[in-house]
């Protein structure tokens, strides 16, 4: 008999939360971000089960819009028993957004970019901007980014660019430096599966152009080379992470994978491309974060000197310099520990501590090139980050990285966000 009431109390508890509906959807605290967008992105609306872990899910996926500095809810007796109104709570950013990168090493190399970027146009947190670079050589490019445009799961990306820059090229043991422009444009399909599981699918029309300018040369290395290429481009994103304000937890997965084909594939033969970043971030007590992301990446292993990854400042190691290596694989390493020194309304203080390394195979070698002394790099380093907690990506950073594998640099990175 026992039994029998215990059973009858939930199966009478589950039908009384079943019949638990809400009534309405409404968002306070929003000033340019458009209501209608919220609600288009929420899964709670009106006539759906109150379920708190749905509620839940819509407030950490609205904390990683760049639109949304912070977001919590409120749920109230409506009218009607068993009828309740849910109240999403906006905490806005300033989306109009600078953006800077400089980097410096101690051979005296300086290099800056300075962009631009609306994050929120028309209220629909659509991303548009573009940023201006200079690295010896004028660079520029615009970004379009929708990912909500035709619905809360299909979007779509336009981006265009014109970057040169003096690259480093290294075969038979030496070193070229050449002049190198690339002109792209690129259309990319944006969807979105659930919460956490995204892809981009797209394809990007470039022209490289590659002009020598000093070092060593060879005969099986040309000294000018201008080809089109087409790239078909696939990403596909496992994102769990939970934002409060400058601190995050959870886990990140981003795979990127790449089909190159070129028109002159005598020069350069189609090759592809494909790697990982594996992203985990741990809170440690009140002000404290571990983060720390891994690095797999493979390419089509041809005796080229132009290898598509790169050893580089702003990219994978914080005070190797600017360019200063290239392979056909690579595995990458950074670990920091962030500290938050000084908090008080819109502003925070962090300190840092990071371990970044990495290793490379060089072109048509193998795998034991990772092992290889000359290929591996380990750059400790501390930092400073000053926080604006309502403007979006609003940290700037400065890290100091110092090399401790032989025939190491050391220099400043300078930046916008964090390192990763």
């Amino acid at each position: 008999m026992k039994q029998i009431l215990i059973l009858f109390l939930v199966l009478f508890s589950s039908i009384s939360y079943a019949q638990n509906k809400v009534t309405d959807l409404k968002v306070q605290g929003n000033k340019k971000l458009k209501t209608s967008f919220i609600k288009k992105m929420s899964f709670i609306k009106s006539g759906v089960a109150l379920d708190s872990s749905v509620i839940e899910e819509d407030i950490k996926l609205l904390k990683r819009l760049p639109s949304i500095a912070h977001a919590y809810y409120q749920v109230f007796p409506a009218e009607k028993e068993n009828e309740y109104n849910v109240f999403y709570n906006i905490e806005e950013n300033f989306t109009i957004i600078p953006s800077a990168n400089v980097y410096t090493t101690n051979d005296d190399e300086f290099a800056y970019r300075l962009g631009l970027y609306e994050f929120n146009l028309f209220g629909q947190n659509i991303t548009f901007g573009g940023f201006y670079q200079k690295d010896i050589y004028d660079s520029y490019a615009f970004n379009f980014r929708a990912p909500f445009l035709f619905s809360r799961k299909l979007g779509l990306a336009i981006n265009y660019q014109d970057l040169t820059t003096q690259e480093p090229v290294f075969f038979n043991n030496t070193t070229a430096d050449y002049r190198y422009n690339n002109r792209s444009f690129e259309v990319l399909g944006l969807y979105r599966f659930n919460f956490t599981n995204r892809i981009e699918l797209g394809v990007n029309f470039f022209t490289e152009d590659y002009q020598y300018k000093s070092g060593a040369t060879s005969p099986n290395v040309p000294q000018e080379l201008k080809v089109d290429k087409l790239l078909y481009k696939f990403i596909y994103e496992y994102n769990n992470l939970n934002y409060d304000y400058q601190y995050v937890e959870g886990f990140r997965s981003i795979f990127n994978f790449q089909y190159v084909h070129s028109r002159d594939e005598e020069q350069l033969p189609d090759f592809l491309i494909g790697w990982n970043d594996f992203q985990y971030y741990e809170r440690v007590g009140k002000k404290g974060n571990w983060a720390s992301r891994i690095r797999l990446g493979i390419s089509t292993n041809d005796d080229t000197p132009f290898a598509p990854f790169a050893v580089d400042n702003n990219l994978n190691i914080r005070g190797v310099g600017n360019l200063i290596d290239r392979g056909t694989a690579a595995i990458v390493v950074n670990t920091e520990y962030r500290h938050t020194l000084y908090e008080k309304g819109w502003f925070a203080l962090q300190g840092n501590a990071f371990v970044d390394a990495g290793s490379w195979r060089n072109p048509r070698g193998d795998l034991g090139d990772f092992a290889d002394a000359q290929n591996l790099r380990v750059y400790p380093g501390f930092g400073l980050r000053f926080i604006h907690k309502k403007i979006f990506n609003a940290i700037f950073r400065i890290d100091y990285g110092i090399g401790i594998t032989p025939d190491s640099t050391q220099g400043f990175v300078f930046g916008i966000g964090q390192y990763f």
